[in-house]
Parts: C-alpha cells; structure tokens; sequence
C-alpha cells in the first residue's frame, strides 16, 4: 500500500463546510486539500429523491381502501345467508356460546330449546346466531 487515504470534515465556524481527503505519506506527515470554490459543484447537495414515487402510492391506496370495505361485506353477507338458511330443528351456536335447537321462527326472534330434560327455552335475535351445527 503506497497511499493511505483519510477521509475527515474539516471543523470551522466559518460558513458550509465540505468532506475534505488527506493523502498521507509515508512520514505519516498528512497532505491537505481544499476545494477552490466552497459555492461549486462540490458544495451542491443533491435533492433527495422519495422512497416511492406518486404514482406507486394511488394504486396501493385503491387495492388497501378495497380490502378494508370488502372484507366486513363480505362477512356480512355470509351472516345474511346463515340467517336465512336456519329452519326448525336446526342445531346451532350463539355468538356467546350457548347450544341449542330451534324451535320456532318469527321474525328477527328465534326462539331455542337448549335442555331436553327441562324443556328449557331461551329466545335470541337472529343476529346472535353463531353457526349451524347441523350443517357441520
């Protein structure tokens, strides 16, 4: 290795200052140079460019705004489809947990028997449907 080369900022509080080199010689006596014109094209900081650019950004919205408003529709109308499928003696499950066979239907009111034993009968809206046990 004939030339070893340091690279270092010079400390002045006197205007912008730049990375200037030292060549060092072997008397590890160090050679400094500064730049002629601290205005010239070394003194020019480039523009920093963005991570991604505009155009990128407006389809990437568009496929997340998609996936935010497509997923609870989608759910939604498979609670739909559940809700009108159930009929009497189907076996389900309450979103609280509670399994039960229908006994009747009116309305959005769906009326369970729960125990066979005691008869025991609770009424639940629709929407408090979990799944159908008996399709599984």
């Amino acid at each position: 290795m004939d030339n070893i080369w340091i690279l270092a900022q010079a400390e002045s509080n006197q205007g912008p200052t730049g990375i200037t080199s030292e060549q060092v010689t072997e008397e590890n006596e160090a050679v400094t140079t500064v730049p002629s014109d601290p205005n010239g094209p070394a003194a020019q900081k480039p523009k920093p460019k963005p991570l991604i650019p505009f155009w990128i950004l407006i389809p990437l919205m568009l496929v997340m705004v998609f996936m935010l408003f497509r997923g609870p529709q989608k759910q939604k109308q498979q609670r739909k489809q559940l809700v009108q499928s159930l009929k009497k003696n189907d076996r389900v499950q309450t979103i609280g947990g509670i399994i039960g066979t229908i006994v009747d239907i009116k309305g959005d009111e769906i009326t369970l028997k729960v125990d066979e034993s005691n008869n025991t009968k609770i009424k639940i809206v629709s929407s408090a449907i979990g799944k159908n046990i008996s399709k599984d």
